[in-house]
C-alpha cells in the first residue's frame, strides 16, 4: 500500500518502490490536479491558485530528482505519465536540491512539483515528495485523495507517452533551474558583506544534490570554498546522506587542517543543513536556528512571528521572547511550519532535524538557506557562531538539548507502552516536579524549572524517539536517564 509520511512517499527500491508503483501515482496526481482545478472540490487552495485571472488549460508541473539511484529514471517515467495525461512537464536538466524545485514551482506559477528523493534515508530507499503549487509539502487533504486514487487503480498498469512524441507535441521540456534559484537566495541575502568577508569555507555535499549548488553559489561571490564528497555516489559512500556530527568528521578534520572559519553540508536532497564553527566544533541545528533568528531581527532589522516543531529547543522560544516576537509550537512535520510561513506573518520556521525556511521563501525546508545564512553572519559579526552562542547564552539563558533513537523489540510494546504513558504518566522526572504534558505529538514532559522531555514514537521503524532539554549538562543527562528508564517501563 502506498501511503504519505510526513514528506512524501518512501520505501525501498525495487520492493515497494517501483517503476510501476511510481506511475501509478503519477497518473492519481494527474487526476487530482484535473479535478481540483476544475472543481476545485479537494482544496479551498486551488480557488486561491486560479484566482479571478484566466490560466492555460494544460496544467504544468515541475519535475526534480537527486543524486540517488534511478532517480533520474523514475523523473523522466513520471514525466511520460503526466504528458500522457494532458499535464505539461518542465524537468530538471540535472539532479537539483528540493528547495529549487520548490521555488521553480512558485516561480513559473506552476499547478504542482514532484522530487523523486529520500532526502537523508539510507541509499536503498527513494522517494516521491508531492508539492501542490504553494511549493511546500503537500496538506493531509491531498496526499490522501492521491493514495485513494492510487488504491482504486488495483493491479491496472499506467500508460505513458513516448518520448519521441513528448519532444516533438512539447508535452516535456529539460530546463535549468539553477539561474532562478540562485537569484532567488540572492535576493534573500546581504550579498556585499559575504563578499567583502573572505571567509574561508568548507562545504560537503555528502553526494547529494548540493553538489552542483552550495560551492558554486559561495564561489560566485569570490569566496574561498574547498568541497568534499562532489562527485555523484549513489551509495553515498556507504553513509546515509545526513548531515549529523558523527557523518561531518571529515569535513571537521579537513577545517581544522586548512584553518577554515566555518563548515557547511547539507543532506541527499539538500533541505536539511549541518553546521561546523571554526576548528571543526559542531554547531546543533537547534542552535543554528537560534542564530539565525537573532541574525535576521538584529543585523537585518526584520520581524515576525516564530514557528518550530513541538521538540524543537526552547532555545528558540527564548530568543524570540527577547525581541517581543511570539512563537508558536507545531506537531513534527515541516508542512505544519510551511502552512504558517505561507500566511506571511511568520519571519522563520524550524525544526530541531535540520529544516529551517524564512519569510520571503518558500514554505519548506531549504538547507542551502539555512547555511547560507551562517556564513552571512559570521561576515556580518566577524565573530566565530560558538562566541555568538555564548552572548545568547548570556541574554536569554543556557539551552543544552539531545536527540537520541531507542529502539525496541516489537510493534506491540510501543503500543502498550504510549497506553501506560497516557493512562499513569509520571508526576516527577529526575528530581523535578512535571509541571505540563503534550500530547500533541508523542508525549513532552515539562518540568517547572523549563527542562523537558519528549518521547515519540517513530512513524517508519519500531523505535522512540527521545529528546530532552536542561539549563546544565548534568541536568541534561539526568533528564535522558529518566526517559530511558520510562522506555524500559520503569514508570
Amino acid at each position: 500500500m502506498i501511503k504519505f509520511g510526513t514528506s512524501g512517499w518512501r520505501g525501498i527500491i525495487g520492493d515497494e518502490f517501483t517503476f510501476l508503483n511510481a506511475r501509478k501515482v503519477a497518473h492519481a496526481i494527474s487526476g487530482h490536479i484535473k479535478e481540483s482545478l476544475e472543481y476545485g472540490i479537494n482544496s479551498n487552495d486551488y480557488r486561491v491558485f486560479l484566482g479571478d485571472g484566466a490560466r492555460s488549460p494544460v496544467p504544468t508541473v515541475i519535475v526534480g530528482f537527486d543524486t540517488r539511484f534511478l532517480s533520474e529514471e523514475f523523473a523522466h517515467e513520471i514525466a511520460a505519465v503526466f504528458a500522457l495525461d494532458g499535464v505539461k512537464t518542465l524537468i530538471a536538466d540535472s539532479d537539483l536540491p528540493t528547495p529549487a524545485v520548490a521555488w521553480s514551482i512558485i516561480s513559473r506559477k506552476a499547478v504542482g512539483g514532484a522530487m523523486m528523493t529520500a532526502s537523508h534515508n539510507p541509499a536503498r530507499y527513494n522517494g516521491f515528495k508531492w508539492m501542490p503549487f504553494w511549493g511546500g509539502a503537500a496538506a493531509p487533504a491531498v496526499t490522501e485523495d492521491i493514495e485513494r486514487r492510487v488504491e482504486l487503480l488495483g493491479h491496472h498498469a499506467v500508460k505513458m507517452m513516448s518520448v519521441d512524441r513528448s519532444v516533438r507535441e512539447s508535452w516535456i521540456e529539460s530546463v535549468d533551474f539553477k539561474p532562478s534559484y540562485f537569484k532567488q537566495l540572492s535576493s534573500l541575502l546581504d550579498v556585499k558583506t559575504i563578499k567583502k568577508s573572505r571567509l574561508k569555507i568548507g562545504v560537503d555535499a555528502m553526494h547529494g544534490s548540493a553538489r552542483n549548488y552550495l560551492r558554486p553559489f559561495l564561489e560566485n561571490l569570490g569566496l574561498e570554498v574547498v568541497g568534499l564528497h562532489e562527485n555523484k555516489d549513489v551509495l553515498f559512500g556507504g553513509l546515509a546522506p545526513e548531515p549529523t556530527e558523527q557523518s561531518l568528521r571529515e569535513l571537521a578534520g579537513v577545517m581544522a587542517k586548512r584553518k577554515l572559519d566555518i563548515g557547511l553540508a547539507c543532506d541527499g536532497d539538500a533541505d536539511r543543513f549541518g553546521i561546523l564553527d571554526s576548528g571543526g566544533e559542531w554547531i546543533a541545528p537547534n542552535e543554528v536556528l537560534a542564530l539565525a533568528l537573532e541574525h535576521l531581527v538584529v543585523n537585518r532589522g526584520l520581524k515576525g512571528k516564530v514557528a518550530r516543531s513541538v521538540m524543537t529547543s526552547h532555545f528558540l522560544d527564548a530568543v524570540a521572547k527577547s525581541h517581543g516576537l511570539d512563537t508558536r509550537e507545531t506537531p513534527v512535520g515541516f508542512k505544519y511550519i510551511g502552512d504558517l510561513l505561507r500566511s506571511g506573518q511568520y519571519l522563520l520556521g524550524g525544526e530541531e532535524s535540520g529544516g529551517m525556511s524564512i519569510l520571503g521563501h518558500v514554505p519548506d525546508k531549504d538547507g542551502l538557506l539555512a547555511c547560507l545564512l551562517m556564513v552571512e553572519l559570521m561576515a556580518t559579526q566577524r565573530k566565530s557562531l560558538a562566541s555568538i552562542r555564548k552572548g545568547l547564552f548570556k541574554n536569554v539563558g543556557s539551552f543544552y538539548n539531545v536527540r537520541l533513537n531507542y529502539r525496541m523489540d516489537r510493534l506491540r510494546e510501543m503500543i502498550e507502552l504510549q497506553e501506560r504513558l497516557r493512562v499513569k504518566p509520571p508526576l516527577d522526572l529526575a528530581g523535578g516536579s512535571v509541571w505540563r504534558i503534550d500530547e500533541a505529538d508523542g508525549f513532552k514532559f515539562i518540568l517547572r524549572d523549563g527542562s523537558w522531555l519528549g518521547l515519540r514514537p517513530s512513524g517508519t521503524e519500531p523505535a522512540f524517539r527521545v529528546y530532552a532539554e536542561a539549563p546544565t549538562p548534568k541536568r541534561l543527562e539526568a533528564l535522558v536517564d529518566a526517559g530511558k528508564k520510562l522506555l524500559q517501563g520503569k514508570f
